[in-house]
């Protein structure tokens, strides 16, 4: 607004931003003088005289991590302070999302994530692993035989050795699952 001063004053101006926001330049009498938070106008004996501010929103990088076999959209990049940001992740077929980190915090395996009120900034990882495929015609001969059928993905070719993970339950000429 417009203000009127006494002669031979000094009045001084505070500039504030509001949340999420930065001062970008201020303005005094036509000239810049930066991003400034105060400005004294010494000793006034003429005038008019003007003062103007301008803003700018505050941004805040999201680092982005995706593991091999997935990936998460959108990536790293900046977000406004005050927004929210969704990131989507996927896992590649024949994969699952094993688990996502963020800030250093464990979600699960989640299929997206949002940073609600963005005031900082922060990280999202995920890491992906091979999901379970059920076998329904293993012959126990440690090779795959013909006219496998799988639950996901492509099986092995006839003949290929098969590897028999860790907590993998078997049951010969019936199911076979590979976790």
């Amino acid at each position: 607004g417009v203000a009127n001063v006494d002669c031979g004053t000094s009045p001084s101006y505070t500039i504030t931003a509001d949340p999420c926001y930065s001062i970008s330049d201020v303005i005094v009498d036509g000239v810049s003088q930066g991003a400034i938070s105060s400005y004294t106008f010494t000793n006034v004996t003429a005038g008019p005289h003007t003062i103007s501010a301008s803003f700018t929103v505050n941004t805040f990088t999201i680092t982005v991590t995706a593991g091999a076999n997935g990936s998460i959209t959108p990536g790293t990049g900046p977000v406004n302070c005050g927004s929210n940001a969704t990131y989507t992740i996927t896992a590649d077929p024949l994969y699952n999302i094993d688990d996502v980190i963020v800030d250093g915090v464990s979600q699960g395996p989640v299929g997206s994530y949002t940073f609600t009120n963005v005031q900082t900034t922060h990280t999202i990882s995920a890491s992906f692993v091979l999901a379970a495929c059920i076998n329904n015609n293993f012959s126990g001969t440690g090779n795959w035989t013909d006219g496998t059928k799988w639950s996901c993905g492509a099986p092995p070719n006839p003949g290929d050795n098969v590897t028999i993970l860790a907590g993998a339950s078997v049951t010969l000429n019936t199911d076979f699952e590979v976790a």
